[in-house]
């Protein structure tokens, strides 16, 4: 395919969605054509799915429920967005992909990892990204991150917090360790960020790997 794909990664609160627009002003401005994606809800299917897997549910989806729910999202992710846009020749950028699956429902959960990268390879039929940015840091500082904005964007009348939101820090403590274990695998190209840093500096070091990659 004569596009490229690259995701990012990390735990809640972590700064994502800041890097993937800067990252997109960059790769616009050397003259890629750039979608901007993430998962779970990158389609219409995908936005329903969401719902199901975010909201704060009394009844929630138990742990293989929920792994399955993020390979349809996926599936259905590839097939009508990503895939196509990759023959188009553009360049996409996807918060979480393949790697927040490992992470999350292998290191958080505890489902069988071998398991789940099969699942991946069903759900993606194969398709792998080009670069993996991981950005990394304290998971105390992120969930206090995560819950800030959360608490800012709700309605006064509801709480904001995603059900990974409201996970204990053990929790999160696990998926930064599972992160930065998936990313001693040299074949997986994972490039970590200190997510630490400000902003700029975050974007400044981003450029520089994803220029390489372009």
């Amino acid at each position: 395919m004569a596009g490229k794909m690259i995701t990012i990664e990390g735990i809640e609160g972590a700064g994502k969605t800041s890097l993937i627009e800067g990252l997109k002003i960059f790769a616009e401005s050397k003259g890629h054509n750039v979608t901007c994606t993430r998962e779970p809800g990158g389609t219409k299917l995908g936005s329903s799915i969401r719902t199901l897997l975010l909201d704060n549910h009394e009844n929630p989806p138990s742990s293989l429920a929920e792994v399955l729910l993020f390979a349809a999202d996926r599936a259905e992710h590839v097939e009508e967005l990503i895939r196509p846009s990759l023959v188009q020749g553009k360049l996409v950028i996807c918060d979480r992909f393949i790697h927040s699956t490992l992470a999350y429902q292998g290191f958080g959960r505890g489902l069988d990892i071998e398991l789940l990268n099969k699942l991946n390879l069903i759900a993606t039929s194969g398709l792998k990204p080009d670069l993996t940015i991981l950005l990394d840091l304290n998971p105390e500082t992120g969930l206090a991150r995560a819950r800030k904005r959360a608490d800012q964007e709700a309605p006064e009348s509801e709480s904001g917090w995603t059900r990974f939101e409201q996970e204990k820090l053990d929790f999160h403590q696990k998926l930064r360790d599972g992160f930065l274990e998936l990313a001693k695998d040299s074949s997986q190209n994972i490039k970590i960020i200190d997510a630490e840093k400000s902003e700029a500096e975050v974007i400044s070091q981003a450029k520089k790997i994803v220029g390489e990659v372009l």
